[in-house]
């Protein structure tokens, strides 16, 4: 694995999910792999779960550590080229993605996008220039359109869980209070549908009409406008609110009932509940969902470890051949 920014850098879904309960079970047995080799961690956006889990992940495999939180503590970075830097920008990209990758042997990255410019925020411009100056692997920490280590987290936690060989899961869109980006729903699905394809799960995606995904990412998935007939028979229901993507970073009136409550969880067969967090309670999903029996929300954080462990160590082994 050279850089690491969707399900097309893993090809054994099963494999690679099954490897990381492997370092689950053994969290210490790579420490050698990662001696004296330094993972810088680069921050444009808050983190809690990506930065501790990658952090640990790291110091497990033997490795040092750095982390910068480029909004706070860096400078303004510029990515286009062919311009005067007679703005608010101080640091173009070429330099501090460079300079970065002569201090670290990989580089994990997080950025949100605009909501504004789709175009621009598709390109994945910022990510794409880093692996392109900076001279060292990349892991995505969260992009503009997906959230990879996020993704792998889920099928793990799946795994670890189902009861029974093809789960059917259901991706069901919730309400919130602002324009949240794709990028998380986007890779859940990019990532159930590749699972779908290798028999994995049975994958369906619940929406209001108007939150359709850009299709290259659901290809593939049943997509619905009906919860409550996405819900029957469902295994696991992971809930996530996103923004429109065709009226890009939109939000329209809410119709119908989309909150998951255990009225609703009625309706699946018993299924787990999935949430990325962070959560508002009882706007995303209702506090009985989270406080109660079928929530997975915290064991599905803890597994954030063994998803960054495994794509480093992957990493790391590439490194050394």
């Amino acid at each position: 694995m050279e850089n690491f920014f969707s399900v097309a850098d893993v090809d054994d879904l099963d494999q690679v999910v099954q490897e990381a309960l492997s370092l689950k079970a053994n969290p210490y047995s790579w420490r050698e792999l990662g001696k004296n080799k330094t993972l810088g961690l680069v921050f444009l956006n808050p983190s809690l779960r990506t930065r501790l889990s990658t952090q640990k992940a790291a110091m497990s495999l033997g490795m040092d550590v750095m982390v910068i939180n480029m909004d706070k503590e860096g400078w303004a970075l510029e990515t286009q080229d062919g311009v005067i830097m007679n703005g608010t920008t101080v640091e173009h990209v070429r330099e501090a993605a460079a300079v970065m990758g002569e201090y670290c042997d990989i580089l994990g990255l997080r950025s949100f996008p605009s909501l504004k410019d789709k175009v621009a925020d598709y390109t994945e411009e910022l990510f794409n220039k880093f692996v392109k100056f900076c001279g060292v692997p990349v892991v995505s920490l969260e992009s503009a359109t997906r959230h990879p280590l996020q993704s792998l987290t889920d099928l793990i936690t799946i795994t670890e869980h189902k009861k029974v060989a093809r789960p059917k899961v259901v991706l069901a869109w919730a309400p919130h209070v602002k324009a949240l980006p794709q990028a998380v729903p986007n890779s859940f699905s990019e990532w159930m549908c590749e699972a779908q394809k290798q028999g994995l799960v049975d994958f369906t995606v619940a929406h209001p009409t108007g939150y359709e995904l850009k299709e290259e990412f659901t290809t593939g998935a049943r997509i619905v406008s009906d919860l409550d007939d996405a819900l029957a028979e469902a295994d696991f229901v992971y809930v996530k609110n996103w923004s429109s993507y065709h009226d890009y970073g939109q939000v329209y009136p809410l119709e119908g009932d989309w909150l998951m409550t255990n009225k609703k969880l009625a309706l699946t067969n018993d299924a787990r509940v999935m949430h990325c967090l962070p959560v508002r309670r009882d706007l995303e999903l209702s506090s009985e969902i989270l406080d109660g029996p079928n929530s997975l929300v915290v064991k599905e954080a803890g597994n954030r470890v063994w998803a960054a462990q495994v794509v480093l160590k992957r990493i790391l082994e590439s490194l050394k051949k």
